[in-house]
Order: structure tokens, then sequence, then C-alpha cells
């Protein structure tokens, strides 16, 4: 019997952050789509989840067990409890998180107290959206831009941060061996 050392690869690589009413329709959907086809195992809540589902227990889940987390910021991103809810939790787990401009600059986002939200919620908020920001990302513009050049271009960067992620991680698995 041939002993293969091979290690499991999560449920989720890649969790896809993003404003449903916005995105889901067509970014978010093409991106999810693109990845699947590569045999990467993106994770997007209208596609991984089923009705029954607790939403947090399995977002929180598949931001906990991703490798990189994609957000796909957009002019109604900020009004989602939700979608910050996720870029906070991805931040603070340390997450790469490439982010994808859509329809909005950075400088656009900015994280609204509408009084219905515990301030250690709105700080984290914050936080986390500043961090993205200040993080090198994909502007794109859904009137003039190309769909499938700003997939692509996602994709390529993901593919390339995952690779380095694995070797990092196959690295540490090597060295706690030593």
């Amino acid at each position: 019997m041939q002993y293969c050392n091979k290690v499991a690869r999560p449920a989720c690589e890649v969790f896809i952050n993003h404003r449903g009413i916005d995105t889901k329709r067509t970014i978010a959907t093409l991106l999810y789509d693109y990845l699947w086809r590569h045999n990467l195992r993106p994770f997007l809540d209208n596609k991984n989840m089923k009705p029954g589902d607790k939403l947090f227990d399995n977002i929180d889940s598949a931001i906990m067990g991703c490798k990189i987390g994609v957000a796909v910021l957009s002019p109604r991103y900020c009004e989602s409890y939700f979608c910050l809810h996720e870029l906070a939790l991805l931040m603070e787990s340390k997450k790469k998180v490439i982010p994808i401009f859509c329809d909005i600059k950075p400088s656009q986002l900015c994280v609204v107290n509408n009084g219905l939200c515990p301030e250690k919620d709105i700080k984290r908020f914050k936080w986390a959206l500043e961090e993205a920001k200040y993080t090198v990302g994909l502007p794109f513009d859904s009137i003039k831009g190309n769909w499938t050049e700003v997939v692509t271009s996602a994709s390529d960067i993901i593919i390339k941060s995952l690779i380095e992620i694995n070797k990092e991680e196959r690295m540490q698995r090597l060295l706690g061996r030593l």
C-alpha cells in the first residue's frame, strides 16, 4: 500500500464577500463560476447554502476556513450589516483580502451609523473598511469595463495568491517537523 502525504483541502478556499443587490447577478456569480470551473472552492452564499442553513454559522465558518477573501465593494455595500460583518471577520482573521472596487472609488466608501448597530460593531466595520480601502485592489466600471477581463484578472490574482499561501503552509509544516 502506497502512503500518500496529502493535506485535506478546505471546503472553501475563496470567500466572495459582496452586496447581493449590486453584484450577485454579475461579477460575484461570474467570479464564482470561473473559480469553480478551475477546480477551486469558492463560497458564494446563494451557491453554497440551501434553505434551512443558518446564515451566520455557515458564512462565519466559510470565512474562518477560507484562505483568501474577495471583497466586491459597490455603491450599496456599506448599507449591509452582513457585508460589513463578513469584511470585518476576514480582516480580523488576517485573511488575504483582494478588493474589487465595482462602480465605486475607495474614498466613497464609509460606514454610516444609523443607530441600529452596537458601537463595537461600528468600530469593527470602520476599521475593516479602512483596511480594504488601503489595500491595492481592482477598479471596475460596470458600464465601460470588460467583464471577462476583470473576472480573469481577479482570478489570476487569486490563483497566484493561493499558490503562494499553499507554498508558505507547506514550508511551515516542513519546519514544524524539524
